[in-house]
């Protein structure tokens, strides 16, 4: 059985950006742009970097592509931050494969959701965790997020399962409202949990920073402004932490409409080549879609540490 984390786990914190996974114009795997992806993150102040979950389409690549975008997430990043990959799938036997894999190759650390039910019968939580946590070499972190993608547990059960199972003692809380979850969370887990990080964007994140969260895991296309406001807040400086949150919420609030934002807007700072989603087999916004969001954009372009080349 897995130990409890190891200690330096304890030193995670502020923005793990989740790396969108680009393809070319066809839908194929495109290795050049996510190795400047992974830069780009690492150049726009990542605390952190996060890899095959929701944000990454993780669910449209084939396993071989998942190990290798490991792989080179693992080279690129050559211990600069820590590196968790999402190892959630539809049941725990590929959850393990995955997550041997990950610890072989150098990753810090895994993350999962509990495997989708299927007419109303699912797998077990703490069963789902405890044979992770068997297996992994690495902390083990809870996923909890609102169907459709995931699949919600209650913070109490969440608690019960890191109380309970050595080597998982993380959470990232997704559910809403997310700020209630974390405080039962922490109350509850005591000094077993280690850190609380909060995602959906980071719509949240001033909340679930005051009530004591340990980062959040965004999408990477707004890496620099997130980590902007996470190191104001973390410097005490909650009023200009703030003023850049307002800055940014439009950005935020436009991707709740469409995955397609995140690439788009990677696409435009000449991050990747193409936005194609595979999930989506092309990009869902369209012309009016596009014109907002430029406009957008231009609204916070003096925020961003790495400049876009152009507009469009």
């Amino acid at each position: 059985m897995a130990t409890s984390a190891p200690k330096e786990s304890n030193a995670w914190r502020g923005v793990f950006s989740i790396l969108c996974t680009p393809f070319d114009s066809d839908g194929a795997l495109d290795w050049s742009s996510l190795v400047r992806e992974i830069h780009f993150c690492l150049g726009a102040g990542a605390h952190g970097l996060v890899c095959n979950v929701n944000a990454s389409e993780s669910w449209t690549l084939s396993d071989d592509e998942r190990r290798r975008v490991v792989e080179t997430v693992v080279e690129e990043v050559s211990g600069q931050v820590p590196v968790i990959v999402g190892v959630s799938a539809g049941a725990l036997p590929p959850s393990v494969s995955f997550a041997r894999h990950a610890a072989e190759v150098g990753a810090d650390g895994v993350m999962a959701m509990p495997p989708p039910s299927r007419m109303g019968v699912g797998v077990d939580p703490m069963a789902f965790y405890a044979g992770l946590a068997e297996v992994a070499e690495v902390p083990v972190i809870i996923q909890n997020h609102d169907p459709p993608l995931g699949t919600r547990m209650p913070a109490a059960l969440v608690a019960e399962i890191v109380t309970a199972v050595p080597g998982v003692d993380w959470i990232k809380e997704e559910t809403i409202p997310s700020g209630h979850a974390m405080s039962e969370e922490l109350s509850l887990c005591g000094e077993k949990l280690r850190g609380v990080m909060g995602g959906m964007a980071g719509r949240y994140l001033l909340d679930e920073h005051r009530r004591g969260s340990a980062g959040t895991m965004p999408a990477c296309e707004s890496t620099d402004v997130h980590a902007l406001i996470w190191n104001l807040l973390d410097a005490g400086r909650a009023d200009e932490a703030r003023a850049a949150f307002t800055r940014l919420l439009p950005l935020l609030n436009y991707e709740a409409v469409s995955s397609g934002v995140y690439k788009a807007v990677l696409r435009w700072r000449g991050v990747i080549d193409t936005d194609y989603l595979r999930s989506a087999n092309g990009n869902p916004l369209d012309a009016g879609d596009r014109e907002e969001l430029w406009a957008v954009l231009e609204s916070i372009r003096d925020l961003l540490v790495i400049y876009p080349p152009s507009l469009r």
